[in-house]
């Protein structure tokens, strides 16, 4: 796969105005960069070592993937690589990675037999628009893409650097990660047999389903940018902290946002039976939660001083989204 000039933007190049008009600007600003890169990615060109592009499974993709979401997991890759110093094509290609593992886990979970979800991101799911047989080769699709691009050295060039990342990526989208915590969520509803599931039982839930894909989104830039092993495990701990406070953040406004602010239907979890804190701290005792995390997040992040300011306000963003 062999990118176009347009791919090579500048992740770093985005204003870092301060305060939260700023930090929309930049978080568009790398969205933009991801969707250009991507766009190349899922182009109808034959590439070497395929036999095929099928132009059905193409167009399903790129309904899935394009012109939607606000690419905060690129844009944690990309903002901790640059932070650390670290290549920008590398760490666009690392972020580019978990957001089709991302996509690909949108297009599964909308299925009937998951979620059962006929929009997702303002306009009808993979299986509305195709059908359902289509909606699951596309994740496959874009789940081995993910470990594709990740693992191309044309994108990252050391060779530790890219197993390490193929590997974080696989423990984190697999089954003790983000497939494990989706069974999980299912056993939550009752489909296997009835389960009541504490406070600590949620934490653990969410922090596979949802948490440990945006925390390697943080590590892989760690990755990206030579990260010591000190500021690594630093990065980790924000990105744990931003993934619970996100999945927390998403209930609320499951309780809360419209379905056209959301960009789909919203009260399910509730309707569902789904296990979630605010149902076990109620919607007070789940923002404070919130707030507690952020606290987390800065402290995580206070070695690099002024240089973190964009990871700080990113988890500031995570918890006060309204979509």
């Amino acid at each position: 796969m062999t990118s176009s000039p347009s791919t090579q933007a500048n992740p770093g190049s985005v204003k870092a105005e301060g305060g939260a008009d700023g930090f929309s600007h930049r978080l568009a600003g790398i969205a933009d960069t991801v969707e250009r890169f991507m766009v190349d990615l899922l182009d109808a060109t034959v590439r070497p070592g395929e036999i095929a592009r099928p132009p059905r499974l193409m167009e399903a993709m790129r309904h899935a993937v394009l012109g939607g979401g606000k690419r905060l997991r690129p844009f944690l890759t990309i903002e901790t690589a640059r932070m650390l110093g670290g290549p920008e094509a590398g760490a666009l290609a690392a972020g580019a990675g978990v957001e089709l593992v991302h996509c690909y886990s949108l297009v599964h979970d909308d299925l009937p037999a998951m979620d059962d979800d006929d929009m997702r991101r303002g306009k009808p799911t993979v299986h509305k628009a195709y059908d359902e047989a289509t909606a699951i080769l596309v994740g496959d699709a874009l789940q081995t893409l993910a470990f594709e691009v990740t693992a191309d050295p044309r994108w990252q060039a050391d060779p530790a650097a890219r197993a390490d990342l193929v590997l974080g990526l696989a423990r984190a989208s697999g089954l003790g990660g983000m497939v494990g915590g989706q069974l999980l969520d299912l056993s939550a509803e009752g489909r296997f047999g009835a389960v009541s599931l504490g406070v600590d039982d949620t934490l653990r839930m969410q922090a596979m389903k949802t948490g440990a894909i945006l925390a390697f989104s943080v590590e892989a830039g760690a990755i990206v940018g030579g990260a010591d092993p000190d500021a690594r495990a630093a990065l980790l701990r924000y990105g744990h902290a931003l993934g619970q406070a996100f999945q927390i953040a998403d209930d609320i406004l499951d309780r809360e946002a419209s379905p056209e602010a959301m960009g789909k239907a919203t009260g399910k979890d509730k309707d569902a039976g789904k296990a979630t804190l605010v149902d076990r701290l109620g919607l007070d005792g789940a923002r404070a939660e919130c707030d507690r995390l952020v606290g987390v997040c800065d402290e995580a992040v206070s070695r690099w001083g002024a240089g973190a300011a964009v990871l700080r306000e990113a988890a500031r963003f995570t918890v006060a989204r309204k979509a």
